[in-house]
């Protein structure tokens, strides 16, 4: 008789520095028995775990090699009924593009109990290069776009979010990065300040600093990569602006 109850916890790691994890994701990762790690998942997290957790690299790096989102699902359903309590730990925040909220749903499919603990999303992080996401009579809101869509494509809200004063924060988008400038520049907004931020929390973070017209030459001078956040409005470069 299998008395083992099957739960799944979807946990938000945060934006890369492992003190920034919040104090109820620290104890379920305490309390895992098998633990499913993604790419931007800090190391130093799976040190919280019991010596017999089990702990599964199951990441995806951007645009090169990855664990197929299937296998994912296969193994937080065997996991879960051979060893009781898993840890999804994924970076950032799961329901932030970070498809945690479909692993819920195919957990409960399957039978298994499930909860969300949320984690600091990497936007949060841009205040540690001195860009807030709002500013009073800069930036009434903020607009969170993908760069790349499941067709690959770069995301239509970019052009509605260019319509207003808002912070415009785009995930995943490095590789978009000529797309972006060039619908910035067909709507007359080439000037807008950009700035570009690589592992936000961390101490070799890089970024830069300019407008978006020039965001190609911005990333390849600086040799920025993956992961990093384009920023696109007024906060991005508020200390020269004088607010």
């Amino acid at each position: 008789m299998n008395l083992i109850s099957p739960v799944l916890y979807v946990v938000g790691a945060g934006p890369g520095d492992p003190e920034l994890i919040t104090v109820k994701a620290q104890k379920a990762l305490q309390n895992a028995n098998v633990i499913l790690y993604d790419n931007l998942a800090s190391r130093e997290l799976l040190d919280l775990a019991s010596e017999d957790c089990e702990k599964i690299y199951v990441g995806k790096k951007p645009y090169g090699e990855y664990t197929p989102q299937e296998e994912i699902l296969n193994l937080i359903k065997i996991k879960a009924y051979e060893k009781g309590n898993v840890v999804r730990l994924k970076g950032g925040d799961p329901f932030i593009f970070g498809r945690g909220f479909e692993e819920v749903l195919y957990a409960r499919e399957q039978g298994i109990e499930t909860h969300f603990i949320p984690g600091i999303s990497s936007m949060q992080a841009l205040g540690f290069e001195d860009i807030p996401l709002t500013h009073r009579s800069v930036s009434e809101s903020v607009w969170v776009v993908t760069g790349t869509k499941k067709d690959g494509s770069l995301s239509d809200d970019l052009k509605l979010a260019m319509q207003s004063n808002a912070t415009v924060i785009v995930y995943m988008g490095m590789k978009k990065a000529a797309q972006i400038a060039e619908t910035y520049i067909l709507q007359g907004q080439g000037d807008t300040p950009v700035a570009v931020v690589q592992n936000a929390s961390l101490p070799h973070r890089k970024s830069v600093k300019g407008i978006v017209k020039n965001l190609v030459k911005l990333i390849e001078d600086n040799q920025l990569t993956h992961p990093a956040l384009i920023v696109i409005g007024k906060v991005a470069d508020i200390e020269n602006l004088g607010y």
